[in-house]
């Protein structure tokens, strides 16, 4: 599948390369059963400043997350391939990676491809969106060979 990324970099933080990223992003779009043909979209790995930013004008909330994601909002009569944006926050990525002991690289993955799907149309407000949309995750973050990472959120949980 063709796309386009624009990556920017705002962060010291330890993040995966350009091939990872674009890696994640497109087995995200290559699986999504409604992305669109040859869509662009922007990725800025941001540091928790700015992330903290971001949440509290976007979401009303005043701490960094992992990842936001801001789908295009374009009039229906344009028809451009144009998603949106992804916020990643680098440090948080890598905290929560080592705090839940995952591999870095995977749980990377795994944020790009929240995202991507959060661009996509995809949600988590209700059980049946959160099924949904885990699913396909798994499926696609099997596809980049990493685990289902909602397994071992299951686990630890179980382990409290």
């Amino acid at each position: 599948m063709s796309f386009t990324v624009d990556i920017q970099r705002d962060c010291i933080a330890n993040t995966p390369d350009d091939e990872d990223l674009h890696r994640a992003i497109g087995a995200a779009l290559a699986l999504a059963p409604n992305a669109p043909d040859a869509p662009e979209l922007s990725l800025r790995i941001v540091d928790r400043t700015e992330m903290q930013q971001l949440n509290g004008t976007y979401r009303g909330r005043d701490y960094a997350t992992n990842v936001l994601s801001f789908p295009a909002d374009l009039p229906a009569h344009l028809e451009l391939p144009l998603l949106g944006d992804i916020a990643v926050c680098a440090p948080v990525v890598n905290e929560e990676a080592h705090q839940q002991g995952k591999d870095n690289a995977a749980h990377w993955d795994h944020m790009l491809v929240h995202g991507v799907l959060h661009l996509l149309g995809y949600d988590h407000q209700n059980d049946t969106e959160a099924d949904a949309m885990e699913s396909l995750e798994t499926r696609i973050l099997a596809h980049l060979g990493r685990p289902n990472p909602y397994e071992i959120a299951d686990l630890e949980e179980a382990q409290l």
